[in-house]
């Protein structure tokens, strides 16, 4: 569970040092990595056979779904499909599959050689001019190709400017969603893909292992992510969030912007994932500094057996949903809740992780989307007492034909919680 709020908020803390004014105190306020290595070096990225079997797929949905080109603007789809690494602006750079043959890819000229260096699969590549509209572009292709009526799907993330410009400049066309062919395919991970996301949670957890022995009194949840964030990098992931919430930021699930501080018998609960070739991990444990109060550990062991239930619950065929039914049965007999109400378990149960780490579909209450091989899930059943303090486990695991498996596996004690 991560939010842009708390990347914003927890991520990055070292950043404040220079402000200091000197670089000698940057240095020594480094910590020392060296016995850390990088575990990613035998990691294998996805290759353009893996992506072009992908478009294949993708082209056999748009058959069956009678929809004649997909529309993909930058960001994970865009990756999954192409390889291309883009960020969004309003200089339009997207890739069209079309229901059969090869994609293509419009881009401002000026940006074209940059584009082709994260190019992974053949594909036809349009420049557009700075005086030129990239949306006449996509539908003049898409005239040359006899696809220019029925229906067009657009992925989910698309700006509505996107959509909006080329429904005008295809009056023979009917915008629909993408997701029976984009969700249909990222919600089912290959073993290419489950191998990184192991890789990248093997990352976290040894980052996890290295930073809490280093955890002192004293420290704020900044301080605790910054050792986190630099343990990652040299393990060899790319951080994409950590966060540290600290006595009663702890029962808020993203925290607080009141700054909190360590002390003894105090709770950390700490949220973080990283990448590694694209693919992401999200593991959250929750600590307590030096000794245990009785409160807590009760809390801790209600929790980690939410985490059972959760996983008992992940059967082949099985509604998404009925996983996050079958945890809050548990909790209200335990006597929080209903529902989402506080103290209890106010968010949902997990949520679908793969390239995005978040991403459909949810093991929320009413989803009906079947478990099925391939699908991978965040496992979260946290406890939040407002005012006090909250717990968060949080392993992910992938579904198989025999049922769930962990990428990592949940802690027994809050005494070994790691």
């Amino acid at each position: 569970m991560r939010t842009a709020l708390s990347r914003r908020t927890f991520v990055g803390a070292a950043l404040t040092l220079p402000a200091l004014g000197s670089a000698a105190l940057l240095r020594a306020a480094e910590p020392d990595l060296s016995e850390l290595r990088d575990l990613t070096t035998g990691a294998r990225p996805i290759d353009a056979k893996e992506r072009l079997a992908r478009i294949g797929r993708a082209q056999a949905l748009m058959r069956r779904h009678d929809i004649a080109a997909v529309v993909i603007e930058p960001g994970a789809s865009l990756s999954y499909f192409t390889g291309i690494q883009w960020g969004r602006s309003e200089r339009v750079t997207a890739a069209v599959l079309p229901r059969e043959g090869e994609a293509l890819v419009v881009t401002p000229f000026f940006e074209e050689p940059s584009v082709r260096e994260t190019l992974d699969v053949a594909a036809e590549v349009r420049v557009w001019q700075e005086d030129e509209s990239p949306l006449a572009l996509v539908a003049a292709w898409l005239k040359e190709r006899g696809l220019a009526k029925g229906r067009l799907g657009i992925e989910e993330t698309a700006r509505f400017f996107v959509a909006d410009g080329l429904v005008a400049r295809l009056p023979d066309m009917r915008l629909v969603s993408a997701d029976p062919v984009v969700r249909g395919l990222r919600m089912i991970k290959s073993p290419a893909e489950i191998a990184l996301m192991q890789l990248a949670t093997n990352v976290t957890l040894a980052a996890y292992r290295w930073t809490w022995v280093r955890v002192e009194a004293g420290m704020t949840g900044r301080d605790v992510s910054a050792l986190m964030d630099a343990a990652t990098r040299k393990l060899g992931g790319d951080p994409e969030f950590s966060m540290a919430l600290v006595g009663e930021a702890s029962a808020y699930p993203h925290g607080s912007r009141q700054v909190h501080r360590i002390t003894p018998g105090e709770v950390l609960l700490m949220d973080c994932g990283c990448s590694v070739h694209g693919y992401e991990s999200d593991v959250s444990r929750t600590f307590s500094y030096r000794s245990v109060r009785p409160d807590v550990r009760r809390v801790w062991e209600t929790v980690a057996k939410g985490q059972q239930v959760a996983r008992a619950a992940a059967r082949i065929g099985a509604p998404a949903g009925s996983i996050d039914d079958a945890v809050r049965a548990f909790y209200e007999r335990e006597g929080y809740g209903p529902r989402y109400r506080l103290p209890g378990l106010s968010h949902r149960t997990g949520h679908g992780i793969g390239m995005d780490g978040h991403e459909p579909v949810n093991l929320v209450h009413g989803e009906t989307t079947p478990l099925a091989a391939g699908m991978c899930f965040s496992n979260e059943p946290g406890l939040y007492l407002p005012g006090k303090f909250g717990v968060r486990l949080e392993d992910c695991f992938h579904m198989t034909a025999t049922g769930p498996q962990w990428f990592s596996t949940p802690p027994v004690s809050i005494d070994e919680p790691i």
